[in-house]
């Protein structure tokens, strides 16, 4: 009796703590809307394509690095990472890093003494207090942003870490999309970075050499910040605008009562809604909380893919062929009312066809979830898809 009512009143302070913390911090929800921009854009798919580019433009920066990363780890690439970054502050370069508490709580100490003795500035995102300690626990920065001497910039879901480069044998091929940008769009991304430092740090980041003048780029696009507000209604509205396709791809499917309203709508109205996820799941629950969103879907004629030769991490919709974001937000509620994201929407037909291409190429080694693989689930995932649903707002 006496454990229960612990219990009892451990449950009613956690969810005191999330009710007044999401009311107290209802008011600095957010929504950065950068201006249209026009840059040039590198596009990548695979961990190690990517960080081979990535490492050789950090070993030719000259004025600083600002880094921004969900997680890091403590393998061998995130050591050549911190050694990379050691030898430019040998060389004068300023280096900034900053980490999302969450996503680095596995650094030790000593390795973070051992950057910062190295003249390294690191700091944490997000890093929570008291009070309402649970509700900014579950609160994360889980943008990915680089710039370099703030004339080059990236974004995408990458992380550092040994999965990220196909080296984790429970994960094999990891498949995510990454950007490279140059031209007057990194501005921008450096703006954010900027932003987000000085919320961990109250250093203010200012001055021609962090923002020097850019020339413009051939592609049409647009940044946009989301801090748990707005992005819902951004992906509404992408939808809504939609005439003939909607390809979505994510690593978690959770989109919550209205996004599935709009996707339902379209498939009613004709339009073609194909939804790639992975096969494998890299966290407990996340898989199942989509099933049920998937039957909707199936039911309407969407069609739903299982990415089957590794995992599938990208963050990615495309609309009609004409538009599409590629950035840090999942497809679920957590990246729509709590984390912090960053998404870079592109207009040029060239460039989101030759994304287009790529999807094709991970639909290729998915296999499409049916209604009758879906009626034939084991008692053991129905009753793991029950818990997940109540869960879902914290997956």
């Amino acid at each position: 009796m006496v454990v229960l009512l612990l219990v009892i009143i451990i449950l009613a302070l956690i969810m005191l703590d999330e009710k007044l913390g999401e009311k107290m911090y209802q008011s600095k929800r957010m929504q950065t809307k950068y201006p249209r921009r026009h840059s040039d854009f590198s596009f990548f798919m695979s961990g190690p394509h990517l960080f081979s580019d990535y490492f050789q433009t950090i070993r030719e920066a000259n004025h600083h690095i600002h880094v921004l990363f969900y997680i890091v780890k403590t393998d061998e690439i995130s050591q050549q990472f911190f050694d990379l970054l050691k030898q430019k502050v040998q060389e004068g370069v300023e280096v900034r890093l900053l980490v999302d508490w969450v996503g680095g709580f596995e650094l030790p100490k000593k390795m973070i003494r051992s950057l910062e003795e190295s003249g390294i500035q690191f700091a944490y995102a997000h890093k929570p207090t008291f009070p309402f300690f649970l509700y900014k626990l579950n609160r994360r920065n889980h943008r990915k942003i680089t710039v370099i001497d703030g004339r080059i910039g990236y974004i995408g879901g990458f992380n550092i870490g040994k999965e990220y480069i196909d080296q984790d044998p429970d994960f094999g091929e990891w498949r995510d999309y990454h950007l490279k940008m140059t031209g007057e769009g990194v501005n921008d991304l450096q703006a954010q970075f900027c932003h987000d430092w000085k919320e961990a740090t109250k250093e203010q980041i200012k001055g021609k050499k962090y923002f020097p003048t850019l020339p413009k780029g051939a592609i049409s696009h647009q940044l946009i910040a989301t801090n748990g507000h707005s992005l819902e209604q951004k992906f509404i509205r992408f939808i809504h605008q939609a005439k003939q396709e909607i390809i979505i791809g994510t690593p978690y499917f959770i989109p919550g009562h209205d996004v599935m309203k709009a996707l339902l709508e379209a498939l009613q109205r004709g339009v073609s809604v194909t939804i790639l996820v992975p096969l494998k799941a890299d966290h407990p629950f996340v898989k199942e909380a989509a099933f049920p969103y998937f039957y909707r879907l199936l039911k309407e004629g969407a069609h739903i893919y299982q990415f089957y030769q590794g995992f599938y991490h990208a963050k990615i919709m495309v609309i009609d062929g004409e538009c599409c974001d590629i950035g840090t937000a999942n497809f679920d509620k957590r990246s729509f009312f709590l984390n912090s994201e960053i998404h870079c929407y592109i207009y040029d037909q060239k460039f989101v066809q030759q994304v287009k291409n790529a999807i094709q190429q991970d639909l290729a080694r998915s296999e499409r979830l049916t209604l009758d693989f879906w009626r034939h689930r084991t008692i053991w995932q129905r009753g793991k898809e029950s818990i997940s649903t109540l869960i879902s707002g914290w997956l």
